[in-house]
């Protein structure tokens, strides 16, 4: 019995402890100085990384995706791309893209060639999809808030019932509302596991994480942190990354373990790059910013 006992304090004391080193580690790498990598853009938006690490993010008042490699090269990858906003790699490789000239979800290959996901909801346009995962699967999640738009020859003011989160099966069939009570949702992350979804309500300040089941709706809704965020990532230890004023970094449990500051008016998204995906990108106003970490992205 004595003997247990000393195995069990012993197994409670050694993952106090690792959970204590995670709580811990120091998420910037040691020296690490944010780095403004371009500037002179109009507005900075929808970084996404490919499967060898080079980052695309959109200049969306001038209608392009730019391309930011691995050997540190910035070029233009299309342009009159629909105004594309935000941007995430299916697992083919194709880029998805929120264009919100039309209020449309795209895919585009690169050859720089696209095709119409979706393109209405209930015979009616969206408002103007704003920010995109795909799931391990292939299904896709999506957030639909109303930002008016200055080039939109449309009808102004809502044109959906309000302003939701959407779910599009993996066989692009099936399109369903999978979140109707947040005030503005935006910012949209998954888990690497496909089992859990972050959701930022932009309005509201808040942000929450739901359950994800495997018919595509959305279960267990609880609030994850006291903070709306515009764009936002996940690394691999879990920790989620809000954008807004900076970057502020909380773990999988709600806490807030970091805050990155950026000069810039303000910070519109995030995500992780480079070939060993330890390097955060970071858009934010008219400029592109990268950041050496410790931890590792999620492709």
């Amino acid at each position: 019995m004595n003997r247990l006992i000393s195995w069990m304090i012993l197994l409670t004391f050694t993952g106090s402890f690792m959970a204590n080193c995670q709580e811990n580690k120091k998420l910037i790498a040691p020296g690490a100085q944010m780095e403004r990598l371009a500037g002179g853009f109009s507005f900075t938006e929808g970084p996404a990384v490919d499967g060898a690490g080079n980052v695309y993010f959109t200049d969306q008042p001038d209608d392009r995706i730019l391309k930011w490699s691995v050997d540190d090269r910035l070029s233009t990858f299309a342009t009159g791309m629909g105004r594309a906003n935000g941007l995430y790699f299916d697992r083919t490789g194709n880029l998805l893209s929120c264009s919100d000239l039309d209020n449309e979800i795209w895919q585009i290959d690169m050859n720089g060639n696209h095709s119409v996901l979706v393109s209405a909801f209930g015979e009616k346009k969206l408002n103007g999809p704003n920010d995109l995962w795909p799931r391990p699967d292939g299904g896709l999640y999506f957030t639909d808030p109303l930002y008016p738009r200055e080039y939109w020859t449309r009808t102004p003011g809502m044109q959906q019932p309000g302003e939701y989160v959407y779910y599009l099966s993996p066989d692009r069939r099936r399109l369903i509302t999978v979140a109707d009570d947040l005030e503005k949702p935006n910012g949209i992350i998954g888990t690497p596991d496909g089992k859990q979804l972050y959701v930022a309500d932009i309005k509201a300040n808040k942000t929450y994480v739901f359950d994800i089941q495997p018919d595509g709706t959305l279960t267990g809704k609880k609030l994850f942190a006291p903070l709306g965020s515009d764009g936002m990532t996940i690394d691999r230890d879990g920790n989620i990354y809000l954008t807004g004023r900076g970057v502020t970094v909380f773990n999988p449990d709600g806490v807030q373990i970091e805050h990155i500051p950026v000069e810039a008016g303000w910070t519109a998204n995030v995500c992780f790059g480079g070939s060993d995906m330890k390097s955060l990108f970071i858009t934010a106003s008219q400029y592109l910013y990268r950041l050496r970490m410790n931890v590792e992205g999620v492709r």
